[in-house]
């Protein structure tokens, strides 16, 4: 499964982020601590800066390749700082037929959105279920499509479903598209486990999504992922640990860092003035990082200096 990053906080070196961190997103592709597989199938980040001489648009950079080959992590990533960060590794198939292509990369930036988006997911079947959920899509993202991957249509659902961009809006919008597609499977005959681990990302704010089907295509498929995660690679058990396992928050401020470590750490939510959203946490130890739990959504959002959260139960 992919690994993703969310950032928001105050302007920072992006390798503080993505290269100095023990388990850094580059890191991860090559040894994700919850995951057996490498990801290599391409990485890319996007950017909000003060300093980019349009500040307003997402700087995104995709390269279909893995990320600790790419000798532009080392070049351009200590170039560049930011205030909002979405980051990503691609994992694939070990298979001829998986496209590895820029625009298959993530994070998907479409014109007339705010959003970028990425996610730790998987919609098996995706193009036959085209069939029921195309007609919920608007003309105006399915005609930015660039890609063939499930991702990138997912995202194209996802923002003709948006009728604001509150956070009620896409909560709303989220609950109606797992709803969608849990309802595409059935008519379809077409169950399958779906992973829809989603970080929606606009200046200064991260959504951040933790939520799926189960093998037959329920919306609450139960289980313990620690005890699951003990059956081997491969099974259904382990597949569906990787379901419900959590995602990695850090609510936090700027710290003291030396070279092997990175510049936050967590502190009493009154005084955050930074947040993390992410697949992994970013140190081998997790001290100090939280879980937004399966079938949860996060809304973290900066306010002049300070980043306030808020968790919700995801109704689907």
């Amino acid at each position: 499964m992919c690994r993703v990053l969310a950032y928001i906080g105050p302007e920072t070196p992006l390798e503080n982020l993505l290269l100095t961190p023990s388990n850094s997103l580059v890191n991860q592709a090559l040894d994700p601590e919850h995951y057996p597989d490498l990801q290599l199938a391409g990485w890319g980040f996007g950017l909000w800066s003060e300093h980019l001489l349009k500040p307003e648009d997402p700087f995104v950079y995709r390269r279909p390749m893995a990320a600790f080959y790419d000798d532009n992590a080392t070049r351009i990533i200590p170039s560049l700082q930011a205030s909002t960060m979405l980051g990503h590794v691609r994992a694939a198939s070990y298979d001829s037929k998986v496209v590895m292509v820029d625009e298959n990369c993530h994070p998907f930036s479409f014109d007339e959105t705010p959003w970028i988006l990425a996610q730790n997911g998987d919609l098996p079947n995706w193009m036959l279920l085209q069939r029921e959920l195309l007609q919920h899509c608007e003309d105006r993202y399915l005609k930015q499509m660039r890609g063939t991957t499930d991702t990138e249509f997912l995202y194209a659902l996802l923002l003709s479903l948006l009728d604001g961009d509150s956070d009620e809006d896409v909560q709303r919008a989220i609950e109606e598209m797992v709803g969608l597609v849990a309802r595409a499977m059935k008519d379809l005959d077409l169950p399958a486990l779906t992973k829809m681990k989603m970080a929606l990302v606009s200046p200064n704010r991260i959504i951040g999504v933790n939520v799926g089907l189960g093998h037959h295509g329920e919306t609450d498929p139960a289980g313990d992922w620690k005890e699951l995660r003990k059956s081997d690679p491969g099974t259904d058990d382990y597949a569906l640990s990787m379901l419900l396992e959590p995602m990695y928050l850090l609510v936090g401020r700027r710290a003291e860092s030396d070279d092997t470590s990175y510049d936050f750490t967590s502190c009493d939510e009154a005084e955050a003035t930074a947040a993390i959203f992410a697949s992994e946490a970013l140190t081998d130890d997790e001290d100090g990082w939280s879980h937004v739990d399966f079938g949860e959504i996060v809304f973290l959002e900066r306010k002049g200096e300070h980043v306030i959260r808020r968790v919700e139960k995801l109704q689907v």
